[in-house]
């Protein structure tokens, strides 16, 4: 168990915090939160965090993930075109002006970024975090979509109940190796289409309605396995999730979708309700957007946890 400062650890402040129902409302306005769109936030989504937007490229026309781009019609538009959109890493310039627009005088900032091995964002932020010296600090969640945002929410808790900046850096880091990011694909084609599986795989997968479960794992993406139809693929979600230990529900969790549908995921809940019942009253659902959403493609499902008694 990660020791957070002092003689209380993660859990006892993360729990502290939620029983306190956060009294100390709103992120002190000394240490801001930045965080970039792969995390799968939306722009004004929680208090305290600023969200520098990735980019979407559909053919010539360039768009900011969840700025000019909502969820609904990014799918809508990949479904309808011919070709697959391509996604950009935020820039030095974009962290620059989310920065300047988070930070006032003397305020400092920690900034979390999409890991850096699967984009140039992390380099992209410490280009920018350069520029303020100690007062920004950044982190490499070698993670991805909801396992990126349940890391920034545990710094934005750390950071209601006083962590200084030092502080939020050494727990994140230190607990980014308990997260758990698992995914059910519907299809192998938009991998296909990314170049991320041969084509004859991404063929075979829609012949055999094969349904990839993915992790992400030491800050990559990894295939766990391939299922034949639906529900054996969220058979084998579920058994990736009691695989890792279980779900420490003291710590944040989420489950997510990619698409302009809750249905596969609400059934997913709704099947393996014995791994939330009596530990949680409602699951918090996220939906996907556009960074995640062009390798995922719709009708895909996520969660996102710290791992029980790691």
């Amino acid at each position: 168990m990660y020791e957070a400062g002092g003689d209380l650890d993660l859990r006892s402040r993360y729990t502290g915090l939620s029983r306190q129902g956060l009294s100390r409302r709103g992120i002190s306005m000394a240490l801001k939160i930045i965080c970039d769109s792969a995390a799968d936030i939306g722009q004004g989504e929680m208090s305290g965090v600023f969200v520098a937007p990735m980019s979407v490229s559909f053919g010539n026309v360039t768009y900011q993930d969840g700025v000019d781009l909502t969820h609904d019609r990014f799918y809508e538009m990949l479904v309808e075109s011919d070709s697959l959109p391509t996604t950009g890493q935020v820039t030095p310039y974009g962290f620059a002006r989310v920065l300047e627009s988070a930070l006032d005088e003397g305020d400092e900032a920690v900034v979390m970024t999409v890991s850096s091995k699967l984009s140039g964002t992390y380099q992209s932020a410490c280009v920018a975090a350069g520029e303020y010296g100690d007062r920004v600090r950044v982190i490499d969640t070698l993670n991805v979509s909801l396992g990126e945002r349940i890391l920034v929410e545990l710094a934005k808790h750390l950071v209601a109940v006083g962590s200084g900046l030092d502080e939020v850096v050494t727990t994140i880091e230190g607990s980014r190796g308990d997260v758990q990011m698992v995914a059910l694909l519907d299809t192998l084609e938009y991998l296909r289409k990314g170049g991320r599986v041969s084509g004859l795989a991404g063929a075979l997968g829609a012949m055999l309605s094969i349904k990839p479960v993915l992790a992400c794992k030491s800050g990559e993406m990894i295939l766990l396995g391939k299922a034949r139809g639906s529900k054996n693929g969220r058979n084998l979600l579920s058994e990736q999730i009691e695989a890792a230990g279980g779900v420490d529900f003291s710590l944040p969790l989420a489950v997510g979708y990619s698409g302009m549908s809750s249905a596969l995921l609400d059934k997913y809940i709704r099947d393996s309700r014995s791994l939330w019942e009596g530990h949680v009253d409602e699951l918090p659902m996220v939906s996907i957007g556009a960074t995640i959403g062009t390798h995922a493609g719709p009708d895909g499902i996520a969660v996102a946890f710290f791992a029980k008694g790691r």
